[in-house]
């Protein structure tokens, strides 16, 4: 049995998927519509390099309204790694909620506890890929991204646009120095 005092912990970093690693073209299934941010596929890199888990946290209500499939939307993830592979880059894993209680696929049309803000996606990754809270954080581009990374325990981060490794950049720089204020 694994417990919080023996697990390999290490740093992740979360991300949104829709405005945050993508532009987002609303409800997005087809390949065809996978546009990066600017920046994003360096990020992903960069973070690697320094030792960071790299995990999407997506809610994707468009499957409870019947927009798409769940199997639409594992293809539309599995194009985004080809495409990151391909620069040189990798996602660890791929979390999403399929959930919204006003859909319209009755499996689906319920209240959860992984669609953010709640933190039930944030602890799916933990699950997967055991974190350093201190060194893990969320980035998103709605304030629920930040409530579910602090409902968690970690921090949270709004993006806004621009470039998402300068925006980054900013998060590391905080937590170094933040890391070396904490530092006796």
């Amino acid at each position: 049995m694994t417990t919080e005092s023996n697990r390999q912990l290490g740093p992740v970093a979360i991300f949104d998927r829709d405005d945050t690693l993508l532009v987002d073209r609303h409800y997005m299934f087809d390949p065809q519509d996978i546009e990066w941010v600017p920046g994003a596929m360096e990020v992903i890199s960069l973070l690697r390099d320094k030792g960071f888990r790299i995990c999407v946290a997506t809610n994707q209500s468009g499957i409870a309204r019947g927009f798409f499939t769940e199997a639409q939307m594992h293809r539309f993830h599995d194009a985004m790694q080809r495409q990151l592979v391909s620069a040189g880059g990798v996602i660890d894993g791929f979390f999403h909620c399929p959930h919204h209680p006003e859909g319209t696929v009755a499996e689906y049309a319920v209240v959860c506890r992984c669609r953010k803000p709640a933190p039930g996606l944030v602890e799916q990754i933990d699950r997967t890929f055991p974190m350093d809270r201190a060194r893990s954080f969320l980035i998103g581009d709605k304030p629920r991204d930040v409530q579910s990374a602090e409902a968690f325990g970690i921090a949270g981060y709004l993006y806004k646009g621009g470039s998402l490794l300068d925006r980054v950049t900013e998060i590391l720089e905080l937590t170094t120095a933040h890391q070396r204020c904490d530092i006796p």
